[in-house]
């Protein structure tokens, strides 16, 4: 508004000194009380007492963690009121599976929230009478969860029309994915191989590569058997069956495969279990091409349907003509499994299919086109990758890296996004399901975020939307790295606890730390 120059009226540039001493005096009590202010315990008003909302977070992860460095964390407020907090938020850490949430959220905006995946089956033959005479094709799609129902019910249709022999070879096309030499290693320290969450991905990829393996027992023993019944796993059952009483634990019981010659694998099971009881475990025991092509015979050989050739890998003739196909869910659907439960290969198969649908001429490796591709979505919403290694896009790795202010401003992004409701429906909810079910149980926060977590030794995580006792939502990322982190998932909880019942909303202070650390409050 312009200021008047007329005689008897004073402007707002000649009233500005006199209105900054007015406002030195008003604060003057104030500077006075600073020290004080800072040095006193929360008092439980909104913004943690008088202190600092992030000074007590580091107070409280230094002493449990024994290290200033250990945690990074940032909060920012997304529909109320809230002052930004932080610490240690530029230094870039291993997340673990927080990397899931760029994966899904990137997903849902690159390839489309109705994205979904086809495996045909087709051929080269005619079919005569009840005979399929020449080779069942079966191209694979990169579909992250093609089940085993799913495929029952595709091979069934075979049986619909009449078929109950396949006078050929049963070929597998798994050239949707472009990959150059294979995936970096992950060196896990749980020695087991066969552990379902280090199931790599493929364009083979069926049923997530998984042996279910059950054991009961009642009066006659006990039984065991895995679905899918592969022929080339046997179960040598040494689980001897006791009287009736506790059922124990998955713990109790030792399984230790046995590779043999020819791809057959011998699963030896030893423990007690009592009448009335079953252990289950899950495994992956074969590669990709192998479990995909003896589970689909074994399907067929089920409904009646004898494939007389063998096993093959390759292209799909272009002169073959559609038998039949499966369709996937959309990617919502995936987007939560990956989310809720933490699927290392599903999320990895997502970023291979951003690569595939996205591949330059130049370009021969999926997971790198796919790694590109979001880095660039990223720098277009104005989002400073520095240090960012994406590396696979499931967080099971030892080189992914990110910053805390990098996952927040994402999730800023991702809340203002048009799938926003699609991606917090795909993430856990605190004290109620997913990864998150057990944590912050009986603490009043049932329900109150939807939160990924993160675990890899030396790392805990957690990264989503958190609301607190004003209604105002929370975007939040923290991250502990340190050894041992065991008792890291204690400090991110007490971070979503103080978010929801003290969330910092008063006036923003500031204060250097008393030991002359670098660490950075705000």
């Amino acid at each position: 508004m312009p200021h008047s120059n007329s005689a008897g009226k004073v402007s707002l540039r000649q009233r500005r000194p006199a209105l900054i001493f007015a406002a030195a005096l008003a604060l003057a009590p104030v500077l006075a009380n600073l020290p004080s202010a800072l040095a006193a315990e929360g008092d439980g008003s909104g913004y943690s007492g008088k202190r600092l909302w992030a000074s007590e977070m580091q107070d409280y992860a230094t002493n449990s963690l024994k290290s200033e460095e250990a945690l990074s964390m940032a909060a920012v407020p997304l529909n109320g009121p809230g002052l930004d907090q932080s610490i240690n938020a530029d230094v870039p850490m291993s997340p673990g599976s927080i990397m899931k949430v760029i994966t899904t959220y990137a997903a849902l905006e690159i390839l489309g929230p109705t994205h979904h995946w086809d495996t045909d089956f087709l051929t080269d033959g005619v079919m005569v009478g009840d005979t399929l005479k020449g080779d069942l094709y079966v191209r694979f799609g990169g579909d992250p969860k093609l089940t085993f129902e799913r495929l029952w019910a595709t091979l069934r249709e075979l049986r619909d029309m009449g078929i109950n022999r396949i006078d050929g070879n049963l070929v597998l096309d798994g050239s949707y994915f472009e990959i150059d030499g294979g995936f970096p290693l992950f060196k896990d320290n749980g020695h087991n191989p066969y552990a379902p969450f280090l199931v790599e991905p493929s364009a083979y990829l069926t049923n997530l590569n998984l042996l279910h393996f059950q054991i009961r027992a009642d009066e006659r023993g006990t039984q065991a058997w895995s679905t899918p019944d592969l022929s080339e796993i046997v179960i040598d059952n040494r689980v001897t069956a006791v009287d009736e009483g506790p059922c124990p634990s998955r713990r109790n019981f030792d399984w230790e495969p046995v590779v043999q010659e020819g791809g057959r694998v011998t699963v030896r099971v030893t423990g007690e279990l009592p009448q009335g009881c079953r252990t289950t475990t899950y495994l992956s025991l074969l590669p990709q091409e192998q479990y995909s092509a003896s589970m689909i015979r074994s399907l067929l050989g089920e409904m009646g349907i004898i494939v007389s050739g063998g096993n093959l890998n390759g292209p799909t003739p272009q002169k073959a003509r559609l038998v039949m196909k499966t369709t996937s869910p959309d990617l919502v659907t995936m987007v939560r499994d990956i989310n809720k439960w933490s699927s290392n290969v599903m999320a990895r198969q997502l970023l291979l299919t951003i690569g595939a649908q996205n591949r330059l001429d130049d370009e021969n490796d999926d997971r790198v086109a796919g790694i590109r591709v979001i880095y660039d979505w990223l720098e277009k919403k104005g989002i400073d990758t520095s240090g960012m290694v994406i590396d696979n896009g499931a967080g099971l790795t030892r080189h992914g890296r990110i910053t805390a202010r990098q996952g927040t401003k994402i999730l800023q992004h991702a809340w203002n996004s048009p799938y926003s409701s699609d991606l917090m429906t795909s993430m856990p909810i605190i004290a109620m399901d997913g990864t998150m079910a057990r944590r912050l149980r009986n603490t009043g926060m049932d329900g109150e975020g939807r939160i990924k977590t993160g675990y890899l030794e030396n790392v805990r995580s957690i990264a989503g939307f958190t609301r607190d006792e004003n209604n105002t939502t929370w975007a939040v990322v923290g991250m502990v790295n340190n050894d041992p982190a065991w008792n890291g998932q204690a400090v991110l909880d007490r971070i979503l606890y103080s978010l929801h019942f003290e969330p910092p909303t008063g006036t923003s202070l500031s204060r250097a730390n008393a030991s002359g650390s670098e660490t950075s409050f705000q």
